[in-house]
């Protein structure tokens, strides 16, 4: 694609710099200390900033501000945007031409919408519904009476459960299971762990992506609800009978505990850990690592474990590193004479 026609796509105000030509040919998108000519690259995070002014990259997306470098700029009010944007046009997702394949198993009850592709062993229970343009890639299983809205993208191994729902626009990843059973047991009178059934349901709102290996469980009771444009990254455990909110992100290792609920825009990073039955307001910033224990408002960020407010955490961690310091400051105590089996000071007088 000529660079002024990607320009002219992105929305960009194209400034051709020193070097730049607009009948340059792009190829692909590269990370600005790799790019190359033919190829387009990006700067978003400020600490990158000086290695526009010798990147070899025919373009740089940058924002409206950027100061003027050699090679070419398009100018954007959010450059990582852009960026995204651009490996759309110029890396484009295969295309999956509609079919069943000959090795699917797929239940005579089960209704499939108009261009489905299902690939190589996929298993559709009874009574299931399918939307348009659903993307069921090789050895996904949808149980009975599961309902999926509109152009689903099941990658290999995906894991649909019994009666959960999914709207339009979901993406699940390799090895994603929707609707697995909540992990429920009572003990007995014996001492015993007792399965308690779980009997509720999983629903997924329109344009969630669930990454791999990630487990959203069903609820023992009522429902498991992840939010419109919710996005949940590898390894993540979402609890039974927990709400996400639209528009959340969960990172990888991510834990919620049953009965957890998320508000908007929420961000959990990687490790982050929430008790059951904690309720986090709209807005929330969970650090790294950060453990929840109770109820947070919104607009909060914490971090540490137990998770408080994230400026005095700061100040605590500055603090735990100052501590070998601080001990070296603080009087000590005279060491005590030893005293024999009778009593008397064995140390001896000059």
């Amino acid at each position: 694609m000529k660079l002024s026609e990607l320009a002219q796509r992105l929305g960009a105000q194209f400034d051709t710099g020193a070097n730049g030509d607009p009948e340059t040919e792009i190829t692909r998108v590269a990370g600005i200390e790799d790019a190359g000519p033919g190829e387009i690259t990006f700067v978003a995070n400020p600490k990158y900033a000086p290695l526009a002014q010798t990147t070899q990259a025919s373009a740089v997306l940058v924002a409206e501000d950027f100061p003027a470098i050699a090679a070419a700029t398009l100018r954007l009010k959010n450059p990582y945007l852009a960026f995204a944007r651009a490996i759309e046009l110029l890396h484009p997702s295969p295309i999956y031409a509609p079919g069943i394949h000959p090795t699917a198993v797929i239940a005579p009850t089960a209704k499939l919408g108009r261009d489905c592709h299902v690939g190589a062993y996929v298993v559709i229970g009874e009574n299931v519904t399918l939307g348009e343009r659903c993307v069921l890639l090789p050895h996904v299983v949808v149980y009975a009476n599961a309902q999926i809205g509109d152009r689903l993208l099941a990658h290999a191994h995906a894991v649909v459960r019994e009666g959960c729902r999914l709207g339009d626009d979901v993406i699940l990843q390799n090895g994603a299971v929707v609707g697995c059973d909540g992990f429920g047991f009572a003990k007995d009178d014996s001492g015993r762990w007792h399965k308690i059934p779980q009997s509720g349901s999983t629903i997924l709102e329109n344009a969630v992506e669930v990454q791999s290996n990630a487990c959203v469980d069903r609820a023992s009771v009522g429902e498991t609800r992840i939010g419109r444009g919710v996005k949940i990254d590898n390894l993540v455990q979402v609890g039974h009978g927990s709400s996400v909110g639209e528009n959340t992100l969960l990172c990888a290792q991510v834990g919620l505990a049953g009965s957890s609920h998320l508000g908007r825009n929420v961000i959990a990073a990687g490790q982050a850990g929430v008790a059951g039955h904690c309720n986090i307001g709209d807005g929330v910033v969970l650090l790294a690592q950060s453990g929840v224990h109770g109820d947070i408002p919104a607009g909060s960020t914490l971090g540490g474990s137990p998770g408080f407010d994230h400026k005095l955490w700061l100040r605590c961690v500055i603090a735990l590193q100052r501590l070998p310091e601080l001990v070296k400051l603080l009087p000590r105590k005279p060491a005590k004479d030893s005293k024999n089996e009778n009593g008397t000071n064995n140390k001896r007088e000059g």
